[in-house]
């Protein structure tokens, strides 16, 4: 197998109240040739980009996503939004359209490097909401979009009705506190059993160093200010990933989404044994392969008159 290379970049964001510098991380292979296909994470509330997306397990080298599509042939990317990671932090709380935002300033460097203005893109969780709501915004930029523990209207969903007993704290401050128990209950608080407590540790021991706080924003737009995406607006190819015990997603609320969706080039795809943390959990390989396998759907050819 070709060796993987990193890189990293900065995309610069103008708010109207400063310029606010996002981390931008790439994985490929050394031999990646021109034209790959690109494919771009989405990271969710509670962690960064490069922790959620390339996690380094000791004495596993099984849990990086990035480093298994860059061994497909994939040009992987993901970025930090504003507030997380290696990111500027600022005053901001980082909501969903913030975060739209700020993959179009990352969309630019894509561009740029690589030459392709049309990526796949995954999004989980709240990131499933800033990847919907930027190929809503931005319809060509996204070939395929991927998404998992999106919710829509919310109705049904028991991750969302226990986090609204807080909705006032997150209006109140743009920044909340995360530690190792939070992190750990990211893995355990819909399906123990469905992770390795290892990669929890590692996420945690990733994270933590970067900060001990996160931006509200998402959190209060999940609570509060549902639906903040329109499927009748999404036009490219969709697919919906639904990790079989995932709190946050009620299996209704989902198949209304998908039912507006317009393209008819859609799936939506079960997954069992797989919880909330989808990518990190046990059954980590059955998710990349459903995601690889829309990815690889071909490509309609023009109908006949």
């Amino acid at each position: 197998m070709a060796q993987i290379r990193a890189a990293e970049y900065w995309a610069n964001k103008d708010t109207g109240r400063g310029g606010v510098r996002l981390y931008v991380y790439r994985k490929f292979a050394e031999n990646l040739p021109k034209g790959a296909p690109v494919l771009f994470l989405v990271h969710g509330s509670s962690a960064s980009g490069r922790s959620s997306f390339d996690l380094s397990v000791p004495g596993r080298s099984d849990y990086s996503l990035m480093d298994h599509f860059a061994g497909l042939g994939y040009d992987v990317w993901t970025m930090d939004h504003e507030g997380y990671g290696r990111s500027d932090r600022t005053d901001s709380n980082s909501d969903i359209a913030s975060g739209a935002q700020d993959l179009a300033a990352a969309m630019a460097i894509v561009e740029r490097e690589t030459g392709q203005r049309a990526v796949f893109m995954y999004g989980g969780s709240s990131g499933a909401l800033r990847a919907s709501l930027y190929a809503q915004q931005n319809p060509g930029r996204v070939r395929r979009l991927m998404v998992s523990a999106l919710v829509y209207t919310g109705e049904g969903s028991p991750t969302l009705a226990k986090r609204r007993e807080k909705v006032e704290e997150y209006r109140a401050s743009p920044r909340r506190k995360v530690d190792r128990a939070f992190i750990h209950s990211m893995f355990t608080r819909d399906k123990p059993g469905t992770s390795e407590m290892i990669a929890a540790d590692a996420l945690a021991d990733a994270e933590l160093p970067l900060g001990d706080s996160v931006p509200t924003g998402t959190y209060l737009d999940m609570c509060a200010n549902l639906p903040v995406i329109d499927p009748l607006k999404i036009s490219c190819p969709v697919c919906i990933i639904r990790g079989e015990y995932d709190g946050i997603a009620a299996e209704p609320d989902l198949l209304d989404f998908f039912g507006k969706l317009p393209s008819k080039d859609k799936q939506f795809v079960f997954v069992s044994g797989l919880a909330h943390a989808a990518t990190l959990g046990i059954n980590r390989h059955k998710f990349w392969h459903a995601m690889e396998c829309f990815m690889r759907v071909p490509e309609n050819r023009a109908l006949a008159a």
